[in-house]
């Protein structure tokens, strides 16, 4: 059962009739506030919280993430109601609708913002402790009415029980007994153990599935409210430049044309169809400025720009250091290098960007319905457009069709636009990006030169291991007051580059920050996605010229990690019992996001005379401390490898003084399902605090990949995404 309607911001307690118990981040807690007259009003006036249990014995638990086909709003609740020992049939998800930092993700200071494979990893204890607080006052209360010692009471799917007498009570029936809210406790909270779990780490049907099947789910793509406009937007080709001129009289002249609105970087034409929106649209003759330093810029020179910072004396942002690398290469035996590139991506998300803005009359407030990864951001976007107060903006947080980063920015342009052609028509009005305006003005994966460096002494044993990526700052473009906090250490952009997982005595990863070409966004996997293609293709080379296998060489890194150990010894025996297929290869790689573990080999093939790689099957094993959702995990972690299939193989976004090349997915085509490999995946058991799964799949995918082409042709290949063009360099 889910809920998706918005929480009032507060519940009252009222003995006899409609009650409500609410629980905070820090557990039960009731806060007294000033009525009108200064005077504090009643405990019983509470902020609405983690959990309400209703007289009917409905549990609903506030869900203050965003559902973007992730699970999480399924797997928060599984946690809280666990500890709560709640009947899931009778579990009921509410949705966060507003910007409320009680409940914002503790792993982007209580920003809500949904992100970084971070939902589960970061509300795991609150939501354990609010189940667990609740649970106790439940039985306290109880026993205090039947006048029992509390541990003769126990609790079960919503109910109390007496074990000497089998009394039992609802939870709904014992939230309305008379001063529940002030129950004191005479017994510590105590969280459950693993063994006694009835919900975690069990195979719980996801709460979104049903009504995605029946096509009852709620997209901003699919919301319509009375009254309701269409707006498509011409947008700049190059970012930073503006309409200096527009003829819209054409436009003006279609039937159901209402408006035609000139927006910050574009024009809008409103109208009551989506039809004539966009024949409007197309009708439109705008000359723009040609004035942005962004159209001096194009692709292939940028990775160029980005090669020679990486190979350069400039100092970076260090990342992480380890011992003293420079000194230990300079008095190498030996040192080797090499120069790994990777291209702009694309997010792909199967949605493309869509709004719903109904702007007040007076202009100061809004109700809007969106897609977005943060209640925050969307709020912090409407409260500066309309120069306005959160208390005047309502959200309505729709479910997306993927999100993988794209939802993230600061100040969302496509909210934007919906605010200011609804302020304009005074009508609700309608945004949605086409397929070929989320491409053609996407903010992507940046463009990244990674300069490797390895010495030797003279037993042929690495004695040092740096790492230099060039590449621009992603924080500082889509979010500037996170950057203004975190300058220079870029975590969107370096993520991966740490080898954390390895032992190295010398080691040093620095930022050398570029000038950014392009815009630019997180995005699955976030800088693993390609820091991690280098340090581990790297890693094979090193290997090489150590004259050890490229397994044996990562055991040696690995000697203090023993989880890693088992991971790559677990991935190597499950390859090993499929044959290697004649004309194959085979490359190991292993990677990880934040402190999820992943080992992962992939077998290939390829065509010599076209360029293409065929990958054939993926084997990963992961660690990822506590799972939550079995199912889902498996789901998430296959995923990953998919994404990361894709975007080795195929993704690239190209520009050209300023102006992205692709526009549809005939021109940037992404994994198709006749392509996709066969995938096995081991997931380890253990009793750690729950890490990142949803990323924990994409970063090994690209090396492995490389390092199986070298295994099957004895080349190198060292730009991302493989290519027919880039393999056939490669091949010399």
């Amino acid at each position: 059962m889910s809920d998706s309607l918005g929480i009032s911001r507060r519940f009252f307690l009222k003995a006899g009739s409609a009650a409500a118990i609410v629980l905070a981040t820090g557990g039960f807690r009731m806060v007294a506030y000033a009525n009108e007259n200064g005077a504090a009003n009643s405990s019983a006036d509470i902020f609405a919280g983690w959990v309400e249990i209703t007289p009917d014995n409905q549990v609903h638990i506030l869900f203050p993430s965003t559902e973007m086909g992730q699970g999480s709003n399924t797997a928060l609740p599984q946690i809280l109601a666990d500890e709560l020992n709640a009947d899931w049939e009778q579990v009921v998800v509410k949705q966060l609708n507003e910007d409320d930092r009680r409940y914002g993700n503790p792993a982007f200071g209580n920003i809500l913002y949904t992100a970084g494979s971070s939902g589960v990893y970061a509300y795991f204890e609150p939501l354990k402790l609010a189940g667990a607080h609740l649970r106790e006052m439940l039985r306290q209360r109880a026993a205090n009415e039947w006048q029992v010692d509390v541990a003769s009471v126990t609790s079960e799917n919503n109910l109390i029980v007496h074990k000497g007498t089998s009394k039992k009570m609802s939870y709904g029936d014992i939230i309305a007994l008379p001063d529940f809210a002030n129950t004191e406790l005479t017994i510590p909270v105590t969280l459950k153990q693993s063994a006694d779990y009835t919900l975690i780490g069990k195979p719980v049907p996801r709460m979104d599935i049903p009504d995605k099947t029946t096509g009852k789910a709620m997209f901003a793509i699919d919301v319509r409210v009375p009254n309701m406009l269409y707006a498509q937007v011409v947008r700049s080709p190059v970012e930073g430049e503006t309409v200096a001129s527009i003829n819209d009289a054409k436009a003006k002249a279609v039937k159901d044309i209402v408006d035609v609105v000139v927006l910050p970087d574009g024009v809008a034409v409103i109208a009551k169809t989506m039809h004539a929106s966009q024949k409007g649209r197309d009708l439109l003759d705008i000359t723009w400025t040609t004035t942005s330093p962004f159209r001096k810029f194009s692709s292939s020179d940028t990775l160029d720009q980005y090669k020679n910072a990486a190979r350069s004396e400039q100092t970076g942002a260090d990342w992480k250091i380890v011992g003293d690398v420079k000194s230990v290469l300079n008095q190498s035996t030996r040192k080797i290098d090499a120069m790994y590139t990777s291209d702009y991506a694309y997010h792909a998300q199967l949605e493309p960007m869509a709004c719903v803005a109904s702007v007040d009359e007076d202009g100061k407030g809004a109700e809007i319905w969106v897609g977005t990864q943060t209640q925050s951001w969307t709020t912090h976007t409407a409260k500066t457009v309309l120069n306005t107060t959160q208390d005047r903006i309502k959200l309505n947080m729709m479910q997306m069709g993927g999100g993988f980063g794209r939802r993230t920015e600061l100040m969302q342009n496509y909210v934007r636009d919906a605010l200011l052609c609804s302020k304009t028509a005074k009508k609700p009005v309608k945004v949605v990006w086409s397929r070929t305006d989320d491409i053609k003005h996407g903010a992507f994966r940046p463009a990244a030169a990674q300069y490797m460096q390895a010495g030797f002494n003279k037993e042929n044993a690495m004695t040092g291991f740096y790492h230099r990526v060039a590449t621009p700052s992603v924080i500082e473009y889509f979010n500037p007051i996170r950057w203004a906090q975190v300058k220079p250490n870029d975590i969107i952009s370096m993520r991966g580059a740490e080898s954390k997982f390895y032992t190295i005595d010398n080691f040093m990863a620095e930022h050398i920050v570029t000038e950014r070409h392009a815009r630019v966004l997180p995005w699955r996997g976030i800088g693993a996605a390609y820091t991690s293609f280098a340090s581990e293709a790297f890693v094979d080379e090193v290997a090489a010229s150590a004259n050890q296998t490229p397994y044996d060489f990562r055991m040696e890194l690995l000697k203090d990690n023993p989880s890693g150990k088992a991971l790559l010894e677990k991935v190597s025996d499950m390859a090993a019992k499929t044959p290697l297929t004649d004309g194959r290869g085979r490359g190991i790689a292993f990677a990880g996001y934040g402190d999820t573990q992943s080992a992962g080999i992939v077998e290939i093939s390829l065509n010599e005379s076209s360029g293409a790689i065929n990958v054939h099957h993926v084997w990963i094993a992961v660690d990822a401390g506590k799972i939550i959702s079995p199912d889902n995990a498996h789901n998430q972690i296959e995923g990953g490898v998919l994404w990361g299939v894709s975007a080795a193989l195929y993704e690239r976004i190209t520009i050209t003084n300023g102006e992205v090349d692709q526009d549809n997915f005939f021109n940037y085509p992404i994994l198709r399902q006749n392509a996709a490999p066969n995938i096995d995946v081991f997931i380890a058991q253990n009793e750690e605090k729950p890490k990142q799964v949803g990323e924990a799949g994409n970063p090994m995918v690209a090396p492995a990949i490389a390092n199986a082409f070298f295994n099957l042709t004895g080349k190198r290949i060292r730009h991302l995404p493989f290519t027919s063009d880039h393999v056939k360099v490669a091949l010399g």
